[in-house]
């Protein structure tokens, strides 16, 4: 049976704000991912490109049909699957899932991922309303399913996403095949591990009620309440743990709705330690982090802050825009294993290996240092910050028209970034 144990990595925090409650006029999104606490998660650059008509796209389990034409995204995702648990693509779509059980079962069986279908997303379409479709005409047609974690004991969920672009975020929430979306036109609104979307709902499943009312759910009369009437109403214990997240993420955003909320604000609260949204408690944590700033003017570029490593209380968060010479960057690509990956032999995950990248592995060092070191870990802890404050400095001047660098050093600033941070863990 699939595991839903209080120990398992269930926890994640995604957030974003829509004008006015920007205080500039831009679209900001924001995830932490929580995930085991030994679990890579690298930075990957896709290209855009174009595919043979009928061709098939091997996804972390199954195949899907490929599309003519996919968009380029960046994303962060954990090593060893083939989706993401966050990301963006060229036309400034940015997705971030959550983990969330419903009253529908979930099945072992091999479908898509949550993290799957986010990626498939962000290749596929460029608006967040395209994207709420492509999901939901992809789970209607392959299903969620299979394991969620790198581990022989099977641990999988059902999804909600954040989807926003330059103009509105949806908020998309899944129970099996069924679903109901939310459209956040302006203000704040975050997710946490359940289902939020109550009687406001913008759109949804054909069959989402008529479902409900034939499992004895829902009567078919009067208000119908999508969190009400799909929750469990016994929830697993990481489930009741994510209310109080929730509440004090709301909380967060609300003391800077009112027009405040920046690219900094949110890296705040994904760094806010006492609310549990920057996670750190028994087998996982926080595990890698992203902000983007999604400006209202088509003329201005996107911004997507990543920070590729564990804590974002004590990492890096690095700006990558899209463009001429963008490229991967090599020190957040983990090894491959080919065919001999655990996720490729089957059974599966009955070994393990050694996903690490080179800015991980020198982040990992630097925390050692921080909490063994108390002068050497301020000095580190000091670059990180004078590094991270030097982006958001560039990404302001870029914005503001202060700062037109040429369109190949714009591709590279995640490049460059990333290696200055590497050298200074060295």
């Amino acid at each position: 049976m699939a595991s839903s144990s209080p120990e398992a990595p269930c926890s994640c925090d995604c957030f974003v704000s829509v004008p006015p409650a920007s205080a500039i006029p831009a679209v900001i999104f924001a995830k932490n991912s929580d995930r085991p606490r030994d679990e890579v998660q690298e930075v990957v650059f896709v290209p855009a490109g174009t595919h043979t008509p009928g061709s098939r796209l091997q996804c972390t389990y199954i195949e899907v049909e490929q599309v003519p034409k996919t968009h380029a995204v960046i994303l962060s995702r954990p090593s060893w699957l083939w989706g993401a648990e966050m990301g963006a693509n060229e036309h400034g779509v940015c997705i971030g899932n959550e983990a969330v059980w419903t009253k529908e079962p979930v099945g072992e069986e091999d479908a898509l991922l949550g993290m799957d279908l986010l990626r498939l997303a962000l290749e596929r379409s460029s608006s967040s309303r395209e994207a709420l479709h492509v999901i939901t005409d992809l789970l209607e047609r392959y299903g969620q399913g299979g394991s969620c974690r790198e581990d022989p004991a099977p641990f999988c969920y059902h999804n909600t996403f954040l989807l926003a672009d330059r103009t509105e975020a949806w908020v998309l929430e899944t129970a099996g095949r069924l679903w109901a979306a939310q459209r956040i036109p302006e203000g704040a609104r975050n997710i946490s591990n359940q289902l939020s979307i109550g009687t406001d709902i913008s759109a949804e499943h054909p069959e989402l009620r008529t479902h409900a009312q034939a499992q004895g759910w829902w009567g078919g009369q009067g208000t119908f309440d999508f969190a009400q009437v799909f929750s469990l109403a016994r929830q697993p214990v990481r489930m009741e743990a994510a209310k109080a997240r929730f509440r004090a993420g709301r909380e967060l955003l609300r003391q800077q709705a009112a027009g405040g909320i920046t690219a900094e604000v949110m890296m705040g609260i994904l760094r806010n330690k006492d609310s549990g949204i920057c996670m750190d408690s028994g087998g996982f944590r926080t595990t890698a982090s992203m902000v983007s700033i999604l400006p209202r003017d088509p003329t201005q570029p996107c911004v997507h802050f990543l920070t590729a490593t564990p804590d974002p209380s004590r990492s890096v968060f690095k700006p990558f825009i899209f463009g001429v010479g963008t490229a991967q960057a090599p020190q957040v690509l983990s090894p491959t294993f080919g065919a001999q990956d655990p996720v490729r032999t089957l059974p599966r995950f009955q070994t393990q290996v050694d996903r690490r990248h080179a800015l991980y592995r020198g982040h990992q060092a630097a925390l050692g240092l921080m909490e063994s070191d108390q002068d050497r870990g301020q000095q580190l802890r000091q670059m990180q910050q004078d590094l991270e404050r030097e982006g958001l400095e560039a990404v302001r001047g870029l914005l503001a028209g202060e700062w037109a660098p040429p369109p190949q050093e714009r591709g590279c600033l995640f490049q460059t970034f990333v290696e200055r941070e590497c050298q200074a863990y060295t």
